[in-house]
């Protein structure tokens, strides 16, 4: 059997229950030693001064981006940016960074520079140390980032993240910002696109500049919420680890998920499919009781759109709902960096 065969979250899966892991996440199980463990967004260990959260990602050329179509200072400020939408997606504080480099010998030195200049600016801009790693020589370029957070804590250090696993039927969902553009980006660097207009220029920025939303996150344990996902892997599918990690089942409201001008100026016939199915966006979805969702949506300074609600479900599902209330076939739900195209 190939790992294109099982795919990405299957060969997880099969690893997980070699060593005697609970995956997917759930409420019930937790791995021995952590407070959430594998299958969210990030690990969580307890310690004695609080608990931290602990993520990892890596960026690989020609897999993750064009090295032709990229900048180096791009490439560094998004291999940072999307470990901490992973902490965002907890509700987190970034703190310390380790980055590995793998480089083939005909890499160039001021290429080196110029990613370690965006590194430092996404660093700087979020309040991380980054506090050395490692390099080593490999056939095609690769950066590896593990980075870790601090969590919230309440009055008696108990632990307050966000997880995959805390939706509950009746909770209202809703996303951050707008979904797609990251997707649309990708499009136009794949062909050639001059981004002659702000539009195309805006998704182009989108998916080599993402803006992790840290302070949102905090924000969002502050008011009470316990359920979160970046979106990262693309909307629907995203959600689809809620519904899996929560036994639920997600609704969808087609027509009120965040899509940006820009977005439908440039691919108008197709900016929703993008909205659903594109990833990359690093946008957050936070998931809560009415009351908790609605008083975020105002209190906040990034924009929020509710677009949908959890229900009671035998089976985990993500149902996409169109203006007539028939459910939406998808045919693609989102990224899976193992299953073949």
């Amino acid at each position: 059997m190939l790992v294109s065969e099982v795919g990405e979250f299957g060969l997880i899966k099969l690893l997980a229950e070699a060593f005697g892991i609970p995956y997917p996440p759930s409420r019930e199980g937790r791995q021995a030693g952590l407070l959430v463990g594998l299958g969210d967004d990030a690990a969580v260990a307890p310690r004695p001064d609080g608990p931290v959260i602990w993520t990892t990602d890596t960026l690989v050329a020609g897999v993750h981006f064009l090295p032709e179509r990229s900048s180096w200072q791009d490439v560094g400020w998004k291999a940072l940016a999307v470990n901490l939408s992973d902490i965002a997606a907890m509700g987190g504080t970034p703190h310390l960074s380790l980055v590995t480099l793998l480089l083939p010998p005909d890499f160039c030195v001021e290429d080196a520079l110029d990613l370690y200049r965006g590194l430092h600016a996404a660093a700087q801009e979020y309040g991380v140390t980054l506090a050395g790693g490692d390099i080593v020589r490999a056939p095609v370029f690769a950066v590896t980032v593990a980075l870790s957070g601090l969590a919230l804590t309440g009055a008696l250090g108990q632990s307050r993240v966000l997880t995959r696993s805390a939706a509950r039927p009746g909770d209202v969902v809703a996303v951050s910002g707008t979904v797609g553009d990251a997707a649309g980006g990708v499009r136009l660097l794949q062909a050639g696109s001059a981004f002659e207009t702000d539009a195309e220029r805006r998704l182009r920025d989108a998916q080599q500049r993402p803006r992790p939303r840290i302070s949102l996150g905090r924000q969002a344990v502050r008011a009470g919420l316990r359920c979160a996902i970046d979106v990262s892997d693309g909307l629907v599918q995203d959600l689809r680890h809620v519904a899996t990690a929560s036994r639920a089942g997600i609704r969808v409201e087609a027509n009120r998920v965040p899509t940006s001008d820009a977005l439908r100026a440039v691919f108008p016939g197709e900016a929703a499919g993008l909205a659903l199915s594109g990833g990359e966006d690093y946008e957050l979805v936070l998931i809560g009781p009415r009351p908790a969702v609605e008083g975020l949506i105002d209190a906040s300074e990034t924009p929020l759109t509710e677009i949908g609600e959890v229900y009671a479900a035998d089976e985990p599902h993500v149902a996409v709902i169109d203006e007539a209330g028939r459910e939406v076939p998808l045919p693609r739900a989102g990224w899976d960096h193992l299953t073949r195209p």
